[in-house]
């Protein structure tokens, strides 16, 4: 295609220069990455071959410009990879990774441009920059270090061919997992199988099959079918069938399993470490978080788990004695787990999702998050048609501060398809930066899988989606209130074990009534939710709080097994798993199950060794909203605070430093084992 008239490569003229969505063809990608490239190389060597004095502006900050039309294609295309894919999108993904690979490799590479770096890096007095420069430079030189610059020869080579494998690797994992997940359905043509199910998931299934050109109901493996019904389902042996099909994605011996894409991942950056001097590969990512070392995470994770452990215990026991009380005299397995805590929760806190979810309108869940925004940091959101889309679905924002600045396009895409992934994410097609003095601001995606509406039901969330939803919400708040000079610094771009802070953080508000009070009402007669489901969220809240964190606990603890490998594993995936998570199970293991096919944030994901730092930022999201609780849970002050030194500085200083200006102290894991009721 003619570059001329290819949008990816023209200026987008847009709104805040929006990708232009609707004008871009699947066939514009792959030269506009390929022009990219090329036009991002002669950046790089324009830094490298500079004739001038290598200094700070000349050489690092140059490097966090250089390439901002490549930055913007691979934003747009991979982003829409994930919420959005085709076969042609996944082919071409596969054809253009080995390219971006290959252009990081050269870059790192460059010899005379790592001469440049070093020497800024030695001979520059750190009293010369700013806080964030200093950051910059620091991270700008670990990563050519981390990125093969230091090696030299066959070695370096071979890093060249590890990290293009890597990359091809991670996408397969996705795409065999989307593919997994489309492939099954559960079709159910007798009334009677339906018992115990709710009718919002009965009215989703039966769209489902409309939609498939098929008589009675179609349940599939998508969270908002898949959790309902091994929850509520009476029939015990669909139950089953319908766990294993999910609980054994990727792991059936077709072209999907990615049993042999782990042991090929897990191989290969255990020799991507070992030739960057690293004994392991957790060893060589936690170089670069607040937890230093696999040690120190292991412990960490330890700590965690004798605390939980015994109350896991516990909980299983009040399980199993209610389910015999209930008339139930098999063994529990785990396709009964969630049906009968589910019964028990009812039992005991009168208390069930149905009850709640009249509540939780999308939209009204939707206007609560907003206001939320408004309260503690005064923002506005105005809906805007006038933003391309990349799908119908998508709602566009503009979002103002209190003086009616301009800070970000929030994009928010609620609802599954069959070529979206699955889970719940945040992204940016742009991050915030500064050009030419200029504040370039973001455009902030949330991505997510919530129940959709019916003909006859609008889309009711789940108090677990509620939290989702504000999860999510937090981190935009991250990317959307930054304000920092350089890409690699803003936003999100922090440790990956600060990074859940502002999101986990955004989780509290959701027990707090004087927050429910502003939004939730029954979306059919308008009356507030009522004070006593109020109090019964609040006292089911730690509802099986032990169970819960030791199955946070035993994806920490797979993830580090993975990573801490010495030599590449040759067993079995699920044995290997079995044994890695085996001090945390409360079941028996179940033939063909294995969870580490569908790993997909440590596979092809950014948590590869950093899974743990979920319940590493509990510790700090517990601590820091303990000082909201004390002050008032929309008190501007603490508010401004958080913001100023946490949302807007991005990674632009140690989060330590940050997190304790903002708190005073470092955190304690008090307020977390207060708050879980352990």
């Amino acid at each position: 295609m003619n570059n001329i008239t290819n949008p990816l490569l023209k200026s987008f003229d847009t709104p805040y220069q929006t990708p232009p969505f609707e004008s871009i063809q699947m066939t514009d990608y792959k030269p506009a990455f390929k022009k990219a490239i090329a036009q991002a190389l002669q950046e790089i060597e324009a830094i490298a071959n500079s004739t001038k004095a290598p200094d700070f502006q000349n050489t690092i900050a140059a490097l966090d410009y250089a390439g901002s039309t490549l930055n913007t294609i691979s934003s747009i295309f991979f982003n829409l990879n994930s919420a959005c894919t085709s076969p042609d999108m996944q082919k071409t993904a596969q054809e253009v990774s080995p390219l971006l690979t290959d252009f990081a490799n050269n870059i790192y590479m460059n010899s005379m441009l790592f001469q440049r770096v070093k020497s800024v890096y030695l001979h520059t007095p750190r009293t010369n920059l700013t806080a964030e420069e200093q950051t910059l430079l620091e991270d700008t030189w670990k990563s050519f270090i981390r990125g093969g610059a230091d090696l030299e020869g066959k070695a370096q080579e071979r890093f060249r061919e590890i990290t293009t494998e890597l990359s091809r690797l991670s996408l397969q994992f996705e795409e065999n997992l989307l593919a997994e997940t489309n492939a099954y359905e559960l079709h159910l043509t007798e009334a009677s199988d339906l018992a115990g199910l709710p009718d919002s998931a009965i009215e989703a299934a039966a769209l489902t099959a409309k939609e498939r050109n098929k008589e009675g109901w179609v349940f599939t493996l998508h969270a908002p079918s898949y959790i309902p019904f091994v929850k509520y389902a009476d029939n015990r042996q669909l139950r089953e069938k319908m766990f294993k099909a999910y609980t054994s994605r990727c792991n059936h011996d077709n072209s999907q399993n990615n049993t042999e894409i782990i042991w090929k991942i897990t191989a290969l950056r255990l020799e991507k470490a070992r030739l960057l001097g690293y004994d392991t590969y957790a060893d060589y990512v936690l170089s670069n978080r607040m937890a230093r070392s696999p040690q120190e995470v292991n412990q960490f994770l330890q700590h965690l788990f004798f605390s939980s452990h015994p109350a896991a215990l516990r909980e299983k026991e009040k399980v199993e004695k209610f389910a015999r009380e209930t008339g139930f005299s098999d063994t529990l397995q785990r396709w009964d787990w969630a049906y009968y805590s589910n019964k028990l929760k009812q039992a005991r806190y009168t208390l069930d999702d149905e009850m709640l979810k009249p509540y939780f309108l999308l939209e009204n869940v939707q206007k609560g998050v907003f206001q939320l925004a408004n309260r503690l940091y005064g923002l506005t959101f105005q809906e805007t048609d006038r933003i391309p889309k990349y799908h119908p679905d998508v709602k566009t924002f503009e979002v103002y501060d209190e003086e009616h600045y301009f800070l970000a396009v929030l994009y928010m895409d609620f609802f599954p398809r069959n070529n979206k992934s699955g889970g719940a994410w945040m992204t940016e097609f742009r991050t915030q930066h500064e050009e030419n003095g200029k504040d370039v601001r973001p455009l902030v995606s949330l991505v997510m899988n919530f129940t959709k509406p019916t003909p006859d039901r609008p889309s009711l969330l789940t108090f677990d989606e509620v939290t989702t939803f504000l999860h999510e919400f937090g981190h935009a708040l991250h990317g959307m209130l930054s304000r920092n000079t350089y890409n690699s610094t803003a936003g999100t771009n922090v440790y990956r074990d600060f990074v859940e802070l502002p999101s986990q953080l955004m989780e509290n508000w959701a027990l707090e009534k004087e927050w429910l009070d502003l939004w939730a009402v029954h979306y059919q007669t308008g009356e507030k939710i009522p004070q006593e489901y109020i109090d019964k969220i609040r006292n089911a809240a730690n509802f099986q709080s032990g169970s819960q964190c030791d199955r946070q606990l035993s994806f920490g603890m797979l993830d580090m097994a993975w990573h801490c490998i010495r030599k590449p594993v040759e067993e079995p995936v699920c044995e290997f798993e079995h044994r890695s998570m085996q001090a945390t199970e409360l079941f028996p293991p179940v033939d063909g199950s294995c969870f580490s096919p569908t790993f997909g944030h440590i596979f092809d994901g950014g948590y590869a060794a950093g899974y743990y730092s979920y319940k590493w930022a509990e510790v700090l999201d517990a601590d820091a909203f303990s000082l909201f609780q004390e002050k008032g849970i929309f008190d501007k002050e603490t508010a401004q605070s958080f913001r100023k030194n946490i949302l807007e500085k991005g990674g632009s200083e140690h989060p330590m430093d940050l997190y304790v200006r903002f708190r005073g102290r470092k955190p304690t894991v008090d307020a977390l084992l207060k708050r879980s009721g352990l």
